[in-house]
């Protein structure tokens, strides 16, 4: 599109003019403008730390600024909270998920602006019903009476999704949308987009995936160290660009540089099992095996078991079924502890979560497993405790003004950081990582792949689940594709490729060969 017409069918709704947000120990934003037009995507990219989410807190009246205006049609705003944010039209779907576990998909959806009856009590049967016309939208077969605990990951961020559309926002800002979705699902969002902005929405959308940012955008601007770098129209706009405007490099990937050499056998499944509620199986009599030294990539798509699985090696399930081996010993500890003891460590796919215990300290959280290394009788050695921590900060290269902030002050990367820390810390034999790379930016990406492809070499074994075809492909040694809880492919990474992978996460592939 021309400047001109592309200005003419996409007016500005909002912008920031000399945008400064000081924390503490580190300016997020420096002096930003930044134009969000209408009836677009305007598509928001930077690593972790850049600065997105501050400006977008900022926009949804989470936050405030330091320096600068913000304007809506012209006219100067300030939002004290998110509630004025919302008068205004501005919805937010972020990155970390906001919801009550212990209520029902469509309390959630509705929770403080519930529909009244007479004025007197909650109309739940027009909740329901909004609810349902809402998860038909997003073609998503959700019941509005489920507990939102209940839900898998991708579910949730589905009905966080749902929570915006229900507001009927003028500006929708999705901070990481498709981190936990399946491609179906992708798919499904990017047509609700396409709608949205056929009735003039203005969205913007932050991904660290760069292929889907030059498929669903109409504008982007890039972000680095809380300045912007580059602001123009989508077209003509490649991957090289915006990795060169990100991290002032053409590239930054993770190929592998040399061959692996992987040693005996570390760590074996036999015939793990995870009941369902209602019959079948969530694990359905998984087996596998991992060398010392080894990478063993575990793909398949959302409800495919991956985490499950990890789930019942970590003895997160007292039901679980299959006999469990590490250098050869059966492990028979009950408990995550016990586990832990003997050399298996756990990256969640869910970090605010299952990963972080956000109101203590970023040293605090990443010590938190391996407290007995500083631990002398009935007294804990602080000192050598936070050098310990500053080790593992400075391995890696987790920003941080001081140690001792609480970990939800950092950026969702190198919150991410701090749980591999904490893994790395207890001196695993197997580490189980679940979608190591799910909200960190390429650059983050490739600094946590250089350290997974070190500890392999150090003859840690490796176990890690993602849905992203290339991430999978291109560190894995081995392959292993499930689709509805059953193994249905294992593949030597170097002589397989993604069509084959692929292929075999099919989810209703296993029937059809049983047939």
């Amino acid at each position: 599109m021309s400047g001109a017409a592309g200005a003419e069918a996409y007016p500005i709704g909002l912008s920031i003019r000399g945008g400064t947000k000081i924390y503490p120990g580190t300016r997020a934003l420096k002096a930003v403008d930044f134009d969000l037009r209408m009836g677009a995507v305007n598509v928001l990219v930077g690593e972790n730390g850049a600065g997105k989410s501050t400006m977008m807190k900022v926009i949804a009246g989470i936050e405030q600024l330091t320096e600068g205006t913000m304007l809506m049609e012209g006219k100067p705003v300030h939002f004290r909270d998110k509630a004025e944010a919302v008068a205004h039209g501005i919805g937010i779907v972020n990155q970390e998920l906001n919801l009550f576990a212990n209520l029902t998909v469509s309390e959630n959806i509705f929770i403080a602006r519930e529909i009244a009856r007479g004025g007197i009590d909650i109309d739940r049967a027009a909740q329901r019903e909004a609810t349902r016309r809402l998860m038909q939208r997003l073609e998503q077969e959700i019941d509005p009476d489920t507990p939102v605990g209940n839900l898998r990951i991708g579910q949730q961020q589905i009905v966080e999704i749902a929570k915006s559309l229900a507001q009927d926002a003028r500006i929708l800002i999705l901070d990481e949308p498709t981190s936990a979705l399946s491609a179906h699902e992708v798919e499904v969002l990017f047509r609700v987009i396409e709608d949205l902005k056929a009735h003039g929405v203005g969205i913007v959308y932050i991904s660290h995936r760069l292929p889907e940012l030059i498929r669903i955008g109409d504008y982007i601007t890039v972000l680095r160290d809380g300045v912007i770098t580059g602001a123009r129209p989508m077209d003509g706009v490649d991957i090289p660009w915006i990795v060169r405007n990100m991290i002032g490099d053409a590239s930054r990937d993770f190929p592998r540089t040399e061959t692996a050499a992987f040693g005996d056998e570390i760590f074996r499944a036999e015939e793990v099992t995870l009941p369902r509620l209602g019959g079948g199986f969530a694990v359905d009599h998984v087996s596998l095996s991992v060398r010392a030294g080894e990478i063993l990539g575990v793909y398949g798509l959302m409800g495919a078991g991956r985490s499950e699985f990890l789930e019942c090696v970590m003895a997160q399930h007292p039901h679980s079924g299959g006999k469990l081996y590490v250098e050869g010993r059966l492990l028979t500890e009950p408990d995550v502890t016990g586990r832990i003891r003997r050399g298996i460590a756990l990256i969640p796919e869910d970090r605010k979560r299952d990963g972080l215990v956000q109101i203590m300290s970023i040293r605090e959280n990443i010590t938190l497993s391996s407290l007995k290394d500083f631990t002398r009788l009935f007294h804990l050695n602080l000192k050598a405790e936070a050098a310990g921590a500053l080790a593992f900060i400075k391995r890696l290269t987790i920003k941080v003004a001081s140690p001792d902030n609480p970990v939800s002050s950092l950026s969702g990367g190198n919150q991410q950081k701090v749980v591999i820390g904490k893994a790395l810390m207890t001196k695993p034999k197997v580490l189980l990582m679940d979608e190591p790379s799910r909200g960190i930016d390429i650059g983050a990406k490739a600094e946590v792949f250089r350290t997974m492809r070190h500890l392999a070499g150090e003859g840690l074994g490796i176990i890690f689940v993602t849905s992203d075809l290339d991430e999978v492909m291109a560190l894995s040694d081995r392959i292993l594709v499930m689709a509805q809880g059953r193994v249905t492919g294992i593949f030597d990474a170097a002589s397989t490729t993604p069509a084959e992978v692929a292929a075999a996460a099919a989810p209703n592939r296993h029937q059809e060969t049983a047939a």
